[in-house]
């Protein structure tokens, strides 16, 4: 297995380990992640991804990469996996200590919300490899850091520290290594604590397309509107302020 699973109520953490590789992502790793999207879109909960022993993910993993040809890169391997956990439907969070490169820097851009430690470095040196990102990263990586740094970053497979990679929005915050994981379970506590269908629609309307709004959300609204949820957690709200 090249994921280390935890399963709770409501998430589950999901690890790279493959020490052997620095967590390149391989075939394997697409496949349990595949299996893993099926499980958690069948019984929705969120996902914290996280890389075992200081490092996040290395890559793909380049002693398969260099045997791919024309017919595997139209294939879409990583780009379909790495879309499936873009498009769950509870919100995925990022933990990343040590490197996120190449596509492993991809997964991380399919996270909901990222974080990490002083030793996350970030970054998408494919061309020096002959290749481009195109598991995510050319359109994903605009729309978090904008177009020009964006193109930087692809252009000169630059990577970013930590503390570069926070300036520029990829990480929301930085915390110790030791204190990562639980920083993770945190926000996973706070979103927790909210109503999972709001949670859901929330994650639906940011993911729509400029031009489905407003759209997108006034029916999301209507549909939680009508919800007994938000009827309970309304009244909940008016009676402690009236205490």
């Amino acid at each position: 297995m090249t994921l280390r699973i935890d399963r709770g109520d409501d998430r589950v953490v999901a690890a790279l380990d493959r020490p052997q590789v620095r967590n390149a992502i391989d075939q394997a790793t697409i496949d349990e992640l595949h299996e893993l999207c099926a499980e958690l879109e069948a019984s929705p909960r969120m996902l914290i991804l996280t890389g075992a022993g200081g490092v996040f993910a290395s890559g793909a993993d380049i002693a398969e990469l260099r045997d791919r040809r024309a017919a595997d890169a139209r294939r879409g391997i990583n780009t379909a996996a790495f879309g499936r956990v873009r498009a769950l439907p509870m919100p995925v969070i990022a933990a990343i200590d040590g490197p996120a490169l190449g596509g492993g820097a991809e997964l991380a851009y399919a996270a909901d919300i990222r974080i990490g430690t002083p030793a996350a470095r970030i970054g998408n040196p494919e061309t020096a490899l002959g290749i481009i990102a195109a598991a995510g990263a050319t359109w994903r990586l605009p729309q978090l850091v904008g177009e020009a740094r964006a193109a930087e970053l692809l252009f000169t497979g630059r990577v970013l520290d930590a503390d570069e990679a926070l300036a520029w929005g990829l990480l929301s915050a930085i915390h110790r290594a030791d204190r990562l994981l639980p920083a993770a379970h945190e926000l996973a506590d706070r979103i927790a604590a909210n109503d999972p269908r709001a949670v859901r629609h929330t994650k639906t309307a940011l993911r729509a397309s400029p031009e489905a709004h407003p759209a997108t959300e006034l029916e999301l609204q209507a549909e939680l509107f009508e919800s007994p949820q938000k009827e309970r957690r309304m009244t909940a709200f008016l009676e402690r302020r009236t205490r």
